[in-house]
């Protein structure tokens, strides 16, 4: 694996902080990438008390390597922060303010950083954003038809989210398929509670399905993914229901939840293999959702070379890279049945001759934060 930054000492390495909706991961991550190790807690809002300063005391001393400085992931860096930001007062305040756009995420990610600061204080913090890596997305990808002054008064454009998972995703899947990243187009889809796809051509983000907040594209676990505009109105208007009653069953109560009864995949597939008809419908539309949006994608890439899966869901189910993959003969991607169902990550699983190659990535955020927590060290007086 590549090195991270040549110019941190070889004993140093990061603390990784990755708050996210379901859990809170810690990891200590060398500068060759390699994760020395980690440790997966509760949501921040529910770790109980000394739990994480154990886990954080724990970690701190990892194998005798030298902290450098704290790296988290940070949901929603809006227009400001496009690039991994060295967190300060005035930081840390405008993040508070970007809030309101990733109220799931957002929270538990400052929650987590001050929490973490907290216990480590004598190290800098890095915020690594997941916007960011969608922060160049080309103006017909990025601007929504509505009112100027829109866009202008409060930012309104496509961001894009999992941008973590999606760079690391596409770099790996590059090497995969030996070629150079900016020389192949690559569909990455990171599936899991939370699910989006990114098309990436010549090493960059062309588009995503995610969009002014983490709500919209692909149906996720309890989340709707993008429905018609008018249907909100509508509900407000006609049925008298509140913003927030409207934003709490679209984040909260929709998805494969809504469709199924679960937001479980597992629990979903091992129904569907009984003959549950609902638990077949709910993941055929998952299903659809995703294989139409690659094709959406691939447009977007100008061509497909590469299909990348990552993500819990991802990484784990063979039924739904195979019924994906199934829809998208015409493009030129089928799989192999066998290298499909083996649990080994990091792997091509094409069908022999294919044009189009789909591999299977195991996430590494980890790894994308390390790396970006370390060039901003690298960059900035404050963090050397």
């Amino acid at each position: 694996m590549a090195v991270l930054n040549q110019d941190v000492r070889d004993d140093a390495v990061v603390l990784v902080v990755n708050s996210g909706s379901s859990s809170l991961k810690l990891s200590v991550v060398a500068p060759d990438g390699e994760a020395l190790d980690a440790a997966e807690l509760a949501p921040i809002g529910a770790v109980s008390p000394g739990v994480l300063d154990d886990a954080v005391d724990a970690l701190r001393t990892a194998a005798g390597y030298r902290l450098a400085a704290v790296g988290h992931r940070v949901v929603h860096g809006g227009t400001r922060f496009v690039a991994p930001t060295i967190v300060d007062d005035a930081v840390r305040a405008e993040l508070e303010d970007l809030a309101a756009l990733a109220p799931l995420h957002q929270p538990k990610s400052l929650a987590a950083l001050d929490t973490v600061s907290r216990l480590v204080p004598q190290l800098p913090a890095v915020a690594c954003f997941d916007t960011a890596f969608h922060a160049h997305l080309p103006a017909a990808a990025a601007t929504y038809a509505v009112p100027a002054s829109w866009q202008r008064r409060w930012g309104v454009r496509k961001y894009g989210f999992h941008g973590l998972s999606h760079a690391w995703c596409s770099r790996r899947a590059a090497e995969l398929v030996d070629s150079p990243t900016d020389a192949v187009r690559t569909v990455s889809c990171h599936l899991g509670s939370g699910a989006s796809l990114a098309a990436v051509a010549g090493g960059r983000s062309v588009d995503t399905t995610m969009g002014f907040t983490p709500l919209d594209g692909l149906v996720m676990g309890t989340r709707s993914g993008s429905v018609d505009p008018g249907l909100v109105l509508w509900l407000e208007e006609h049925e008298n229901l509140s913003p927030h009653d409207v934003a709490s069953a679209l984040e909260h109560h929709s998805g494969l939840l809504a469709l199924t009864g679960s937001a479980d995949l597992r629990e979903i597939e091992a129904r569907m293999a009984s003959g549950d008809t609902r638990a077949q419908q709910g993941f055929d539309v998952f299903v659809h959702r995703i294989a139409t949006g690659i094709g959406a994608m691939a447009v977007a890439a100008g061509g497909l070379d590469v299909l990348a899966f990552t993500g819990g869901i991802g990484e784990h189910s063979p039924a739904v890279r195979a019924a994906v993959v199934q829809q998208l003969g015409f493009l030129g991607a089928a799989i192999d049945p066998s290298a499909n169902r083996a649990q080994r990550l990091d792997r091509d699983i094409s069908a022999p001759g294919t044009r189009v190659r789909t591999v299977v990535v195991r996430a590494r955020e980890d790894v994308e934060i390390a790396r970006g927590t370390l060039a901003a060290l690298a960059t900035s007086p404050a963090g050397r």
